[in-house]
């Protein structure tokens, strides 16, 4: 059966602004209630109270905030346990600084690594690839891969299971907004990737259906001489991205869309101008997001709309509850002390509700949902 057109005709009761996040009636606080993320249809509801402004919350639906600085080192990006998934997604996060002595491979979906620290090597059946803090890296389904740290790194990975990843359609800003494709890196067969095959025995270890198998050669299997196609792994970092902005008008978190993949989108926060028209919204505006869990890992910077969120955290507030910026954030609605925003941050919105793991050495901010509180720090 095909979808129909929602119901929907713009209507509009009481006192209220035609343009959303534009000239809020006097005293009031805007609330988007949106289905389908952020594009699909919308309604902004005006309220005299902070529609974050809860005295106590009760019950297994709430916000919920991660520290994963403390995150458990591991030799091997195959053995870590998710901290959010679901049947399209799984998010991991790896704390290394040992070079890999074996390959892995996955078979359960494309890979995507975001280095949150560190920089490095790293080698695959395509050839050899530097890495360093705020790169993004797709690996294809079934790519072997394996990394040698320079120094400690720590890596977000996102799985993105039984489907690939893909660049978001840009519409009517064209192909080349955000980043043009031609800013993406490719490994390439050079001295050192040549330098590291050898005869020497190799094992791969392979996940497929979540489970680990072991394969064993008698060599290096990373021995390509040279390969030719349109499907690779690609690098992009986080600095050559460039945002799309609004002076006079804050633009959802769909404008910044960086990867799209079955059942999920992978969106990048990067520093930008605030916005300049005097009546328009400089902070998040409040939502009722009710149709995907969202989830945002914190790079660097200073995160404008959070209150004691620091770099490494992350933050999960899934679907069927209000939320926008803190308390504290609040009062620079209107007005911003700076001209633009130095934060960088890493967003996962997912269709399909997330359910939490327990990789060790992560701790919970057990408080979290109390920080929009009144009384609350």
């Amino acid at each position: 059966m095909k979808h129909s057109k929602p119901i929907s005709a713009g209507w509009l009761q009481g006192d209220a602004s035609r343009q959303a996040h534009v000239g809020l009636p006097p005293g009031t606080f805007e609330r988007e209630l949106g289905r389908e993320g952020f594009f699909g249809p919308a309604t902004q509801m005006y309220h005299t109270h902070p529609p974050t402004g809860w005295s106590s919350w009760e019950g297994p639906l709430r916000p919920r905030a991660f520290d994963l600085t403390g995150s458990t080192r591991n030799d091997s990006p195959a053995q870590l346990i998710p901290l959010l998934h679901n049947d399209q997604v799984k998010l991991r996060f790896w704390n290394t600084d040992q070079a890999m002595d074996h390959l892995v491979r996955n078979a359960d979906g494309d890979e995507l690594l975001f280095v949150h620290a560190g920089e490095g090597a790293l080698f695959c059946d395509y050839g050899h690839l530097r890495l360093r803090r705020g790169d993004y890296v797709v690996l294809p389904r079934g790519t072997m891969w394996r990394m040698e740290p320079d120094t400690a790194m720590a890596i977000l990975m996102v799985e993105a299971s039984g489907s690939r990843y893909a660049l978001p359609d840009k519409g009517i800003v064209g192909q080349h907004a955000i980043f043009d494709p031609a800013m993406l890196d490719t490994p390439v067969l050079d001295q050192a990737f040549m330098e590291q095959q050898s005869e020497d025995p190799w094992r791969i270890v392979v996940k497929c259906r979540n489970e680990l198998s072991t394969v064993r050669y008698p060599f290096n299997p990373l021995d390509a001489v040279g390969w030719s196609g349109d499907l690779a792994p690609v690098r992009i970092n986080i600095e050559h991205i460039r945002p799309l902005m609004s002076h006079r008008y804050h633009l959802p978190p769909s404008a910044h869309t960086t990867f799209v993949a079955d059942g999920f989108v992978i969106c990048t926060f990067v520093p930008r101008p605030f916005e300049t028209d005097p009546d328009a919204l400089k902070v998040p505006f409040f939502h009722s997001n009710d149709d995907y869990d969202e989830v945002l890992f914190y790079h660097a910077g200073d995160f404008f709309s959070r209150d004691n969120i620091d770099v490494g955290m992350l933050t999960f507030h899934p679907a069927g509850f209000t939320h926008g910026p803190h308390p504290k954030a609040l009062a620079n609605m209107l007005t911003q002390s700076k001209p633009a925003t130095d934060e960088y941050a890493v967003m996962l919105d997912a269709r399909q509700p997330l359910i939490l793991g327990a990789p060790d050495g992560v701790r919970e901010l057990e408080q979290y949902a109390d920080s929009w509180c009144a009384t609350g720090e």
